[in-house]
């Protein structure tokens, strides 16, 4: 065994180091997306005034992704994954092309968006897993938990930078700049990808007939490993508490409480990442963990009670920025141990399959939580809120009264669900076999 890694050191510290090139290439190109959607988001937000039109945006994005993601897993383990991340790219970045068209000829509207963020999800439906893939053909088995954590580093950065960044440029040039730039960061990760980066391509033992097949060996393989099936149902419950509130409902509350101040939604959104960041270096440079379910969930609770909680009761800019931050910096410990125990445990010949069924279902309740969120701070939070009844008045005293108060009822509530789901799957017997 040990004659065998030695032999295997140099070609794995050759694809290590192309990783790293394509991680690098990517984020750049992440960077110049980021800032495209939250320039979307303050600008449909400011054309509607609603959380629903938010809302919409990520649930047109998320709903082709989900569906289609349980059929694209054979697809993806039998064709080549360059080949498969260089279309996908390329058809997201016609849909930025797109939005630059509609601006030009002065009729961009919100349902544009929400067309061009059909076709992105989609695109991602089929990049996505492949890049998973990807990571497991490049980066030996020891170092994917640091690598998990590298992921977080870089998408946190970019979570932190782009709000500023795209402020800054929206300024100076406005939401043309921003998508000019955007197309530039995607041309050199498309050249990076295209000219620098080959990806190793694991043997079939045979191709099947309709991607039904590929369904059905990618569930029958989840069916002997229950306690991968059970974290995957209870992260698809945790994100939707996650989506009701963060990445749903969290800025029209920061710009509702604060009389949509921009520069206070984007401190605490560069909070966030900074949390992230924080994470994200801590679980790249640690040892990996000894118990990785129970870190998984043990880092969710203190998401949720931290985060959550301190959001719903926070009234001002520094509470909202502390809760970001309690937030988003355990999460890359969740992604790290998750994203360990499934490279470990899944054949590299059949992680497609197994990674699109694992998006289909821990990523199934999130158009629900999107729209879902909207609406209930539209209709029922907000209202509620606002009605004088004296159940309200009690929950004022927690989170608050006026405009933002039902969302701020809203995170009160996911803290406290998404604490009670995640300390309870500490104790499923399964979960902890693993």
């Amino acid at each position: 065994m040990e004659e065998n890694s030695i032999e295997e050191n140099p070609m794995e510290e050759k694809s290590f180091k192309k990783y790293i090139i394509l991680w690098l290439s990517q984020s750049i190109s992440g960077l110049g997306s980021s800032m495209t959607g939250f320039a979307l988001v303050l600008w449909a937000y400011g054309q509607s005034r609603s959380a629903m039109s938010v809302s919409l945006m990520s649930f047109c994005n998320y709903v082709p992704y989900v569906f289609l993601s349980l059929f694209v897993g054979d697809f993806i383990d039998r064709h080549k994954k360059k080949t498969i991340m260089l279309v996908s790219d390329s058809i997201a970045a016609a849909g930025s092309l797109a939005v630059l068209a509609f601006l030009f000829a002065g009729r961009l509207e919100v349902w544009n968006i929400y067309a061009i963020n059909v076709v992105v999800g989609i695109t991602n439906a089929f990049q996505q897993p492949a890049s998973a893939v990807a990571m497991g053909r490049l980066v030996p088995k020891e170092k994917i938990s640091n690598v998990s954590g590298m992921n977080s580093f870089s998408h946190n950065l970019i979570v932190v930078f782009s709000p500023m960044m795209a402020a800054f440029l929206f300024a100076a040039g406005g939401l043309l700049l921003i998508l000019l730039i955007d197309l530039a960061s995607f041309v050199f990760a498309f050249c990076v990808l295209l000219f620098f980066i080959t990806i190793p391509e694991q043997a079939q033992d045979k191709t099947h007939s309709s991607p039904f097949a590929g369904i059905a060996e990618g569930f029958a393989f989840l069916k002997k490993e229950k306690g991968i099936v059970y974290i995957m149902l209870t992260m698809a419950l945790l994100n939707f508490c996650s989506r009701l509130t963060y990445e749903n409902i969290l800025s029209p509350m920061i710009l509702a409480r604060s009389f949509g101040n921009s520069i206070v939604l984007g401190t605490v959104n560069a909070c966030m990442g900074i949390g992230g960041i924080t994470g994200g270096i801590i679980v790249s440079v640690k040892k990996e963990s000894s118990h990785k379910a129970v870190a998984i969930y043990i880092s969710m609770a203190l998401s949720f009670l931290f985060g959550d909680l301190m959001m719903a009761v926070g009234k001002n800019v520094f509470w909202w920025s502390a809760a970001a931050v309690a937030a988003s910096l355990p999460i890359p410990f969740v992604m790290a141990n998750q994203n360990t125990i499934l490279y470990r445990k899944i054949p590299a010949a059949m992680q497609g399959r197994v990674f699109a069924v694992r998006n289909a279902i821990q990523y199934s309740t999130i158009p629900v939580g999107i729209i879902l969120g909207g609406y209930l701070a539209d209709y029922v939070f907000e209202p509620f809120m606002a009605s004088g009844n004296r159940l309200a008045g009690m929950l004022g005293i927690i989170v608050g009264n006026g405009a933002g108060s039902g969302m701020a009822a809203m995170f009160l509530c996911t803290g406290i669900c998404g604490f009670t789901v995640s300390l309870a799957s500490c104790f499923n017997r399964e979960i902890m076999n693993l």
